[in-house]
């Protein structure tokens, strides 16, 4: 089916960042994954390809796109190489460039954003903790004033691009009594004292991600280094949340269909019984259904994303999307490794890496079951 959402400015973008993902990724995958990091010679070339700083002003040296569609274009074409690097990426110039160009100083974005933009920085953002989730009212780290400056301590894990990052946005809770209205946010400079990362997380997916384990004791930041306003965290979150979900539901998306593609081409070339396994009737029908819920899928999420150019998409619809877009991820990856048969649970077969890589994604940016419960309660229930 073909897609309305983009005119030819945002084909030429895609073009620009196909491009890079076949110069500077593709060809790296394996070392990648066996590093557990995407090198910074890449994240330096997506600088270079004007992929970092679509939101960031043009006085930092950011593309001021002023549109989502291209923030949508590059998820896409990331997620074709594999969830790791769509993720990786995304959280930087998607995720976390909004918090940056929004609720920064003057000052820590004329110091931040230029090397923002161009990769020599790179981000990550720290909610999630050992004991809470997508609960963030529940989170433990804390921080306290103490002259003109804040002390924090705890623990986060579970953060993508944390043991590289040189610049992470921290959930603190600045005011235990007032529970997730006390929640405020920083940002902590690699390098500084009692910040300390982890060991590389071993996951059974994503290894490309340099996940980590992150630990505060006893941080000093100056409140220069405040986000927006103190105890005004989670109202900071939840005003961008919808963009992150978004961004998760078309890597979904763009994923999932990448995947079908190259399923598409093996059943037609792989023979049983004298012919193409596509061919068999079971095959030919499933292969229909599951296209058929991509591109139906595609459509919302399509609708989700001009909503969002234009700063009309809810909470409750950016949750419908990213879960619905998770399930029918994971129902079609798991349907492309049955096709694949025994070849599919083979590690070095993209379809397979695909699987693994995609069963997070009904997990992070809030489970598939709190996307629910938000949409419940859109409902008034």
């Amino acid at each position: 089916m073909d897609r309305l959402l983009f005119d030819e400015d945002h084909d030429l973008f895609r073009a620009s960042v196909a491009a890079f993902t076949a110069r500077e990724l593709l060809p790296h995958q394996e070392r990648f994954a066996a590093e557990r990091r995407i090198d910074r010679a890449a994240w330096r070339a997506a600088g270079e390809q004007g992929i970092l700083g679509l939101e960031v002003p043009a006085t930092y040296g950011g593309g001021a796109a002023g549109d989502y569609r291209f923030n949508a274009v590059a998820c896409e074409e990331l997620a074709k190489v594999s969830m790791a690097v769509a993720s990786c990426f995304s959280i930087h110039f998607d995720v976390i460039a909004p918090y940056l160009v929004d609720l920064a100083t003057d000052e820590r974005q004329a110091e931040w954003l230029p090397r923002f933009c161009s990769g020599e920085l790179v981000t990550a953002i720290a909610m999630t903790e050992p004991g809470a989730g997508s609960d963030l009212a529940a989170i433990r780290t804390a921080a306290r004033r103490d002259g003109s400056d804040w002390i924090i301590n705890g623990t986060k894990t579970f953060i993508t691009n944390g043991h590289g990052a040189d610049l992470v946005l921290v959930a603190a809770s600045t005011d235990a009594r007032r529970g997730a209205k006390g929640i405020t946010l920083f940002a902590v400079e690699a390098g500084t004292p009692g910040f300390e990362r982890g060991r590389k997380l071993d996951k059974i997916g994503q290894p490309e991600a340099d996940t980590a384990e992150l630990s505060f004791t006893d941080v000093r930041v100056p409140a220069a280094n405040v986000l927006g306003e103190v105890g005004r965290g989670f109202i900071h979150l939840m005003e961008r949340l919808p963009q992150e979900r978004l961004g998760a539901a078309v890597s979904n998306l763009a994923h999932a269909a990448q995947i079908l593609d190259e399923t598409l081409t093996y059943v037609r070339d792989r023979t049983a019984f004298g012919q193409p396994i596509g061919s068999f009737q079971h095959n030919k029908f499933l292969l229909a259904e599951l296209v058929t819920r991509i591109e139906v899928a595609q459509a919302y999420v399509d609708h989700c994303v001009r909503l969002h150019t234009g700063r009309a998409l809810g909470p409750a619809d950016a949750a419908k999307a990213k879960w619905w877009s998770a399930q029918v991820q994971n129902d079609v990856l798991d349907a492309c490794v049955q096709l694949h048969g025994g070849y599919g649970y083979m590690s070095e077969y993209r379809v397979a890496r695909a699987w693994t890589d995609a069963r997070v994604t009904k997990i992070w940016a809030g489970s598939n079951e709190i996307m629910k419960e938000l949409i419940g309660r859109d409902l008034g229930l």
